[in-house]
């Protein structure tokens, strides 16, 4: 049964955002109202579906690096840092007074390079920008576009923006389904089986990491595994759960002589493979491939790949020296494939499959492009490109599902990350920001500027009923990336609709 939390702690009716929007301005198209202490009820329309995919560690950049190397285009590339005294068509502009320790910032910096669309979410109708900093942070336009490193203090970690994500309510880094005090939130797994929806979680890395369990379990650090899994598959009526994490499996898919419990204790391994837990367990590729046209789908799957911890990522090959360290300038797909594991597409669309027969109700799946970053941390954009790609064809088999299985008129699609990873951007920058740039079939032209996560927007792109009731949200400006929203936005969007009681 549903573990049903007492108390549940309600989202704040407004986050910290130092946009430097201008009060009135917010007064005047200020978003709906988070939950009062009743809760709205279900609207009784709006999306039946709700499918929302996470690209972890995905930022503009990373969203173009595989556009440019599969096409030679791009969609939001900008350089911005031009002598803000000396514009384009040679006239002057005055500077705004200097923060100490910044360089001067003017809206007339921002040149933008051509832009194509290169990925179907890309000609969604709503396409924002989406601060992701948590509890204790903030964002500001002018800091993070006037100091270029800015942006490298005060990340979000992917427990807290998971977090943020899945409940509508922002938190500690390492936090997961819990608000600041550690009291649980409902996420919208709960309010999708509160409804009769299915719902599900679906990863290409550790099917207990942090993104996958912030929109199912409550727990004080993302780092507990055992009790996380534990919690995941045996506390509530969650109808898939998908990942890497497999005891038996190396990161090259191949079997290990002793297993590694790392993700998943034993005793919960053996249950739900088992069969005990109510899941029916699938780990080999073409069991995988063959779940998303089974005509009678089995109720609940538990989908373990036979890979340690990612699908794809962490997989050895020429590509990587001695020591696992990413050789600079290596291509995508230098080192062969696990063979034996499923793509996040393959993935994703069994999971709809086994969704749309668990209810006639709709369902709430979450799909995260896991990997992206770790390529982002690693600085290694050869894997970066595959994670992108492999991402971006998983969207590709959710818009396909939504076109011939539902319709746009009853399912949401939301793509978007939880934070930046690695500080991408184009050669030489530093001072300022420049372009990436590139040729179809050859690495970009790019830079690194970090290893860790940044406070950087990321995009959304949505599409389907509620996505106008998300652009509702976006009631601040950045002065790069246009309207943003925060990301506690999208789940509160979303329980505008489906209520919170």
């Amino acid at each position: 049964m549903v573990q049903n939390f007492r108390g549940w702690s309600r989202p704040p009716a407004g986050g910290l955002v130092t946009s430097g929007l201008m009060l009135s301005m917010l007064a005047a198209t200020a978003a709906p109202a988070a939950a009062d202490t009743e809760g709205p009820e279900i609207m009784g329309f709006g999306p039946d579906n709700v499918i929302v995919l996470i690209g972890d560690g995905m930022g503009y950049n990373h969203v173009d690096a595989a556009s440019l190397y599969e096409n030679g285009t791009s969609y939001s590339q900008v350089s911005v840092g031009v002598d803000p005294e000396d514009d384009s068509d040679g006239s002057t502009m005055p500077s705004p007074p200097s923060r100490e320790g910044s360089r001067p910032f003017a809206a007339g910096d921002v040149e933008r390079e051509p832009s194509e669309p290169n990925n179907v979410y890309e000609e969604f109708p709503v396409q924002l920008g989406m601060a992701t900093y948590n509890v204790d942070g903030g964002y500001s336009s002018d800091d993070a576009w006037g100091d270029f490193d800015w942006v490298k203090d005060g990340a979000t970690d992917s427990a807290a923006a998971g977090t943020a994500l899945a409940t509508g309510v922002h938190t500690n880094n390492g936090a997961i389904g819990l608000d600041p005090e550690g009291d649980p939130v409902r996420n919208l797994t709960e309010r999708a089986q509160e409804t009769d929806r299915a719902s599900g979680v679906v990863t290409s890395v550790q099917f207990s990491h942090a993104t996958p369990a912030s929109f199912v379990a409550h727990n004080a650090s993302r780092n507990n595994y055992h009790s996380i899994a534990r919690e995941m598959l045996t506390e509530h009526e969650i109808d898939v759960v998908m990942g890497a994490g497999h005891p038996y499996f190396d990161d090259d898919g191949e079997a290990v002589e002793e297993p590694a419990f790392d993700y998943i204790d034993e005793r919960t391994y053996e249950s739900v493979t088992s069969g005990d837990l109510g899941f029916e367990t699938v780990e080999e590729a073409d069991d995988f491939a063959d779940l998303a046209q089974a005509q009678n789908p089995p109720e609940r799957v538990f989908g373990l790949a036979q890979a340690a911890t990612t699908l794809q990522y962490d997989r050895s090959g020429p590509d990587r020296d001695s020591e696992g360290n990413p050789i600079d300038g290596a291509e995508p797909y230098t080192a062969p494939d696990n063979e034996n594991v499923p793509s996040l597409s393959d993935m994703t669309a069994g999971a709809l499959n086994v969704l749309d027969n668990a209810s006639d109700e709709g369902m709430f799946l979450m799909v995260e492009g896991g990997a992206i970053d770790w390529a982002g941390h690693g600085n290694e954009m050869g894997r970066l490109i595959e994670e992108q790609i492999a991402f971006n064809e998983a969207v590709d088999t959710v818009v396909d599902w939504v076109e011939q299985e539902s319709s746009w008129q009853e399912t949401l699609v939301v793509v978007t990350a939880d934070h930046e990873t690695g500080y991408l951007a184009g050669p030489g920058a530093g001072d300022a920001w420049t372009p990436m740039t590139g040729e179809s079939g050859s690495l970009p032209e790019h830079s690194w500027h970090s290893g860790d996560h940044t406070n950087s927007l990321v995009p959304l792109y949505a599409s389907g009923p509620g996505a106008s009731r998300i652009e509702h949200y976006s009631t601040h400006d950045d002065a790069v990336r246009g309207a943003y929203l925060e990301h506690t936005d999208v789940a509160n969007a979303i329980f505008d609709f489906w209520g919170y009681e």
